[in-house]
């Protein structure tokens, strides 16, 4: 069985954080391919109006809720709703997450449970959910994680991101493997820098964000950044070519690149980028 969808049209096509960025941007191009549409996102008011622009755009909507993706029991209801009101779903999109970074020294408990609640159990709450009737349906299918460059690169102030995005990754390449013989591909999304919400609705433990310091570090991150539409227009193009791994920037696939084949030089990134996030925080503290 192909792995490839050569037309989104007609199938029917879960997204999950799609009220803004990446999420939005991907139901909008999917609605464009002819897909018809289970959205989900936390915030029920932006859900809405995305909701609205889609069937404005002549989308067919199965089930629109807003719901937090690390509660397994709304998950588990939404799941019954959509299988009751339109069958087993042709491909599910993980899109949904939240970002925390800090020194470990600064980071608390529920920072690192948080985190890996909705980043890591919310996929799987998803995955567990939606894949096993995908499966028995016998028709393949498609699944999208989206992980993050912090999901392959050891970022400074990542650790409790990066815990849930490495623990995706894992998931996607076991995945990718197990439901080959289902006919179902899976696509591994690893965004860099892309300008979404997410960049200023992150939370830097321990840091005064608007500080002049962190205002520099974060206006020199939004200038490397990446379109949520282009991100979208990748994810999109990988279901329908069966692609596994998406890397959203060359700045990411060179620093994935000299990961694996010239460590020396990864380390050395990695140790200059720590450097300067942490120059930048302790001038924001004085």
């Amino acid at each position: 069985m192909s792995l490839r969808f050569r037309s989104l049209d007609g199938k029917r096509v879960l997204i999950t954080g799609a009220a803004s960025g990446i999420g939005r941007a991907t139901a909008m191009r999917a609605c464009a391919e002819g897909a018809e549409l289970v959205l989900t996102d936390i915030d029920d008011a932006k859900l809405r109006l995305v909701e609205q622009e889609a069937a404005g755009r002549g989308a067919a909507i199965h089930a629109a809720r807003a719901l937090d993706i690390a509660d397994r029991e709304a998950v588990v209801a939404f799941a019954e709703e959509v299988h009751s009101a339109c069958g087993s779903l042709d491909v599910v999109m993980n899109v949904a997450g939240i970002s925390t970074w800090g020194p470990v020294e600064e980071l608390a408990h529920r920072h690192w449970q948080r985190t890996i609640e909705v980043d890591l159990m919310g996929p799987i709450h998803v995955i567990e959910c939606f894949v096993p009737p995908m499966i028995r349906a016998g028709t393949g299918g498609h699944l999208v994680n989206v992980s993050s460059a912090a999901g392959l690169l050891g970022l400074p102030w990542h650790a409790p991101y990066s815990a849930a995005k490495f623990g995706l990754r894992g998931v996607s390449e076991v995945l990718r493997f197990d439901l080959r013989r289902h006919g179902i591909g899976v696509t591994l999304v690893c965004p860099g820098a892309v300008k979404t919400p997410l960049v200023e609705s992150v939370e830097i433990v321990g840091v005064d964000r608007e500080h002049a310091a962190m205002r520099k570090l974060t206006k020199r991150f939004e200038a490397r950044a990446a379109s949520p539409d282009d991100v979208a227009a990748k994810i999109i193009g990988a279901v329908k070519r069966g692609r596994y791994l998406v890397l959203t920037s060359r700045e990411i696939q060179l620093a994935y690149w000299l990961q694996r084949f010239f460590p020396p030089a990864y380390e050395l990134a990695m140790r200059v980028a720590n450097d300067q996030l942490v120059a930048a925080a302790t001038r924001s503290r004085q």
